[in-house]
């Protein structure tokens, strides 16, 4: 996204802009492709962040249950010796 968006800036205001729409190629303004990719460039850091989050809560729930699982596996009092 970020190389689109680079290559972009590179061209002429009056570039010939071609965008894909499934296996189509269609000739495109340079400001509305601008607009279109920072807007899902937008989007997919924002599902990022969301997964970030979501990948952090689930690490502490398995750790928490990893703790209670050895906690209840242990013996309830020492071998004989």
């Amino acid at each position: 996204m970020d190389q689109a968006l680079d290559e972009l800036k590179k061209q002429t205001d009056d570039a010939t802009i071609y965008k894909s729409i499934g296996s189509l190629l269609v000739k495109s303004k340079k400001e509305k492709v601008t607009v279109d990719l920072n807007e899902r460039k937008e989007l997919l850091d924002m599902r990022i962040n969301v997964l970030g989050k979501q990948e952090e809560r689930l690490r502490s729930q398995v750790k928490e249950l990893q703790t209670k699982l050895q906690r209840d596996l242990r013996p309830l009092s020492p071998p004989p010796s």
